[in-house]
């Protein structure tokens, strides 16, 4: 609308006070308004014109477009009536005018309200009905609830290329109500029949981040073989053009709500401090590496056995963080003499222990004794080094996988919190603490790089047993909680993450098929059988272990049966072992160290 026709919405406006003003006299006098009384209407009207005009200018009604009128506005023209009220009957009572009709003063707001608020709302429906075409945009599926559903669409009526065509609810009771003129056409089940009738394009999942619905919505969409979008997060607005939907990202799996970290506290931490990070150029390090640079440490040092890893790091941190001194080293936790020398030189107050080998089947099978050398040796290095230069904490990354283990790759990682458990008590100086999580999400050696690959090629997608199910959580979520844990733990503490709500495999293979906007027809699932070691389920907690609250919500410590070994007999064995022990005395000695070690022998 030009600055014109916006104009002319003043005369419009005033044309509907007089109008109003005559209806109060009319009213007034039971629809018959006596002679003398209709010339004290005429000469009194200038008032209320000059007030109103003075009002609504005033409260900036004339800065909205009747056809995109809303409640704001409403509420804005509201005010500016009831002020007008209040300026006409001062005037009219200022200037004393002989047996004046008190109760026009209190008639005429609300018809000048009435009338005002019909011409919006009239030209909202009729102007907008008019330049919006018939159809104008693909047909598009709302999946969630009601009311999640009302939250989404005043994004979606700007849209040119989505056109809502009803809601499909997960709650049973909503079936046949309708919101904004979309009705809620069935339930989660009848998705697929829904979206033959109704021709949709796309299916934009509204469940609420973390909730089971949109979990559930997420599976069953991809079944209907309906793309899948959903709203951008608070965020990606400012990268989403017009806040408009987007396509499902492997994030949007997880969806859970952003970790609230103590941002004063991890910043009294880190900021200006000295941070060593090993296995820094993982998938873990790699992310502690942008946490900790974002909280503004002075100095990060990165140790990682890759070279290829840390030059990728190095070149990333040096182009985000230009500020921060960033040391580079290629090291292998497994040589402590080289690991000690690193750090006296720069004597970190902070470490965080990210190296380790994590692929269980690997370290199941031929690399049995690698797993003891890098996940115990390295995390018993690591952890001397930072008692002996007496640094402030030591933050293990531990995982899932060590709880009842039934592989070698998890019980190593078991008897490595055993061990830092063991070096706690040398350096009471040090806090020591381990932090376990489950599978995180896109990180090197997942199942999601797998399925991604096979996907490229084709298919199939292959998924161990249509059973398994996994703990995830993205990389940047389990960085953040693993320094929160860092910054609030006490020494001897294991912490486990709220990992939220297993995922099955077969799930997330579906998902992703759906992503790359193919169906099961065009790259199959073949079922493989579990491997060696492998678990339907992972547990968080051992069978004798609780938990305890922390302040942080998505943070628990693990309480239990303090397992002590003797770091100078682990040392001891391993080095005796020789660079090729037998597998079945690997597995012995660690069910000896290890009781909930179960495995065949």
């Amino acid at each position: 609308m030009s600055a014109a026709a916006r104009w002319l919405q003043l005369p419009i406006d005033l044309t509907l006070v007089a109008i109003a003003w005559w209806l109060a006299f009319w009213l007034r006098f039971n629809l018959d308004t006596p002679d003398e009384f209709q010339a004290m209407m005429l000469s009194t009207l200038p008032w209320p014109l000059l007030g109103f005009g003075f009002s609504l200018l005033a409260w900036g009604v004339y800065r909205h477009i009747w056809r995109y009128t809303s409640v704001a506005e409403l509420t804005r023209l509201v005010y500016g009536v009831a002020f007008a009220g209040l300026l006409t009957t001062a005037a009219v009572l200022m200037l004393r005018v002989e047996f004046f009709p008190r109760s026009v003063l209190l008639l005429h707001p609300m018809l000048a309200l009435l009338l005002l608020g019909a011409a919006r709302t009239s030209a909202r429906l009729l102007l907008g009905k008019r330049t919006q075409p018939a159809s104008f945009g693909k047909p598009l599926l709302l999946v969630g609830s009601v009311q999640d559903a009302a939250a989404a669409l005043p994004a979606l009526r700007g849209a040119r290329l989505w056109s809502p065509v009803g809601i499909v609810s997960p709650i049973a009771n909503e079936k046949g109500r309708t919101l904004q003129g979309l009705q809620v056409l069935g339930a989660l089940s009848e998705l697929p029949h829904i979206a033959e009738r109704t021709h949709a394009a796309a299916a934009l999942v509204v469940s609420a981040a973390g909730s089971h619905a949109r979990r559930e919505a997420l599976v069953c969409a991809s079944e209907a073989g309906l793309p899948l979008l959903t709203m951008p997060r608070p965020d990606e607005w400012l990268r989403v053009a017009a806040g408009q939907p987007r396509r499902i990202e492997l994030e949007d799996l997880l969806g859970r709500a952003p970790v609230a970290l103590d941002e004063k506290g991890l910043s009294e931490l880190i900021a200006g401090q000295t941070v060593l990070v090993t296995g820094a150029g993982g998938s873990i390090g790699s992310e502690l590496c942008r946490q900790i640079a974002r909280f503004g440490v002075a100095r990060l040092v990165c140790v990682d056995v890759s070279e290829y890893a840390i030059y990728q790091l190095e070149q990333e941190l040096r182009e985000a963080h230009p500020q921060m001194q960033g040391l580079y080293y290629t090291a292998n936790v497994r040589e402590p003499e080289r690991l000690l020398a690193i750090a006296q030189l720069y004597r970190p107050a902070v470490m965080f222990h990210a190296a380790a080998y994590k692929h269980v089947p690997l370290m199941e099978s031929l690399n049995e004794i690698e797993a003891l050398r890098t996940n115990v040796l390295g995390t018993l290095n690591a952890a001397r080094v930072a008692g002996t230069l007496g640094m402030q904490r030591f933050v293990l990354i531990s995982t899932d996988k060590a709880v009842n283990p039934t592989n070698v790759m998890g019980a190593s990682k078991r008897l490595a919190e055993q061990v830092l458990q063991a070096v706690a008590g040398e350096f009471p100086a040090t806090r020591f603490m381990a932090v376990r999580f489950g599978n995180v999400l896109g990180s090197s050696g997942s199942v999601v790089p797998l399925f991604t690959q096979q996907i490229a090629r084709g298919g199939p997608v292959t998924v161990t047993h249509p059973d398994i199910v996994r703990y995830f959580m993205t990389i940047p979520e389990a960085a953040q909680l693993v320094l929160q844990a860092g910054l609030m733990g006490q020494t001897r503490q294991i912490f486990v993450m709220d990992m939220g709500e297993p995922v099955k495999i077969v799930d997330l293979a579906k998902l992703l098929i759906r992503l790359s906007g193919q169906t099961e027809q065009d790259v199959p699932i073949a079922f493989t059988g579990l491997r060696p070691g492998e678990k339907l389920y992972e547990e968080l907690l051992a069978n004798d272990e609780t938990t305890e609250p922390t302040p942080h919500p998505k943070l628990r410590v693990a309480k239990g049966a303090d397992t002590a070994v003797n770091a100078a007999e682990v040392v001891q064995w391993i080095h005796a072992a020789g660079p090729a022990p037998q597998a079945s005395d690997t597995r012995a000695w660690l069910r000896s160290l290890v009781p909930e070690y179960r495995s065949a022998p």
